[in-house]
């Protein structure tokens, strides 16, 4: 099956250019400025074509390129009220699709999550909590264990239910350091079990992490699976610098 995207990239491609074909070779800087401020504006619409076409939302590419040429010459055949009028219904049905695709990777993620879960329960060494909460004890620790109030430093790598790697402390070069209480449900119940030096194995499902919404990279109804270490664990005023500190990584939802 062809590439969406380069289908989408190429037609936009493709009818720019036939609008530009007599456009002098560039040579001073006027023109490469001038020229830039077109391939600028040219890239962020093809993005946003390529995203509503993935929905299911139909384009006429010959009339997106008119449209510009026209309002570029002073000679829309629209007045600017028809144009927001259009442009908000537009997005009124791009809203209705993109819930609709929203509510059908849920379907889909919570039933894979079931399984999922089902099966790493079952795992030797595994426990579930209460909360239904999964947890691995890969490595004791010797240190502190933290309250919701603290900072906590840690190392982890976390993934989704098909090895895919939305986020890795490692691979970023710098620990994730924050008040346990603003991370996701899961892992402050998680890291509240640990020392220092401990190195668990959590798996999160949905209700403990970013549920039927999502987030980010994070598809609706995903569990988490994190490999993490609790590296330090330090009261909020022990940290002079903790208005620097890294915080990047798994905030509760809003």
């Amino acid at each position: 099956m062809p590439n969406l995207k380069k289908i989408v990239l190429c037609s936009c491609a493709a009818l720019f250019a036939s609008a530009v074909a007599v456009a002098a070779p560039l040579k001073t800087q006027q023109d490469k400025e001038s020229y830039s401020m077109g391939a600028s504006y040219g890239n962020h619409v093809s993005s946003q074509i390529f995203k509503q076409t993935e929905l299911g939302a139909s384009i006429n590419m010959d009339l997106v390129v008119k449209g510009f040429e026209e309002a570029l010459r002073g000679k829309s055949q629209l007045t600017e009220e028809e144009t927001l009028k259009f442009l908000n219904s537009r997005a009124e049905k791009l809203t209705k699709l993109h819930e609709a695709k929203q509510k059908k990777i849920a379907a889909e993620n919570a039933a894979k999550a079931k399984t999922f879960l089902a099966a790493n329960a079952k795992k030797k060494g595994v426990t579930t909590t209460k909360s239904g909460l999964q947890y691995e004890v890969l490595k004791k620790g010797s240190g502190k264990k933290p309250t919701a109030a603290d900072v906590v430093t840690v190392d982890y790598v976390g993934s989704l239910m098909d090895g895919t790697v939305f986020e890795s402390t490692y691979d970023a070069k710098e620990p994730n350091k924050a008040v346990l209480m603003t991370w996701i449900p899961g892992l402050e119940e998680g890291i509240q079990m640990m020392q220092e030096g401990a190195r668990y194995r959590f798996v999160v499902p949905a209700n403990l992490a970013y549920g039927e919404s999502g987030a980010g990279p994070i598809p609706p109804e995903s569990p988490l699976v994190f490999e993490l270490q609790l590296v330090k664990v330090e009261k909020v005023g022990a940290h002079a610098n903790f208005g620097n500190a890294v915080i990047n990584g798994m905030p509760k939802p809003h």
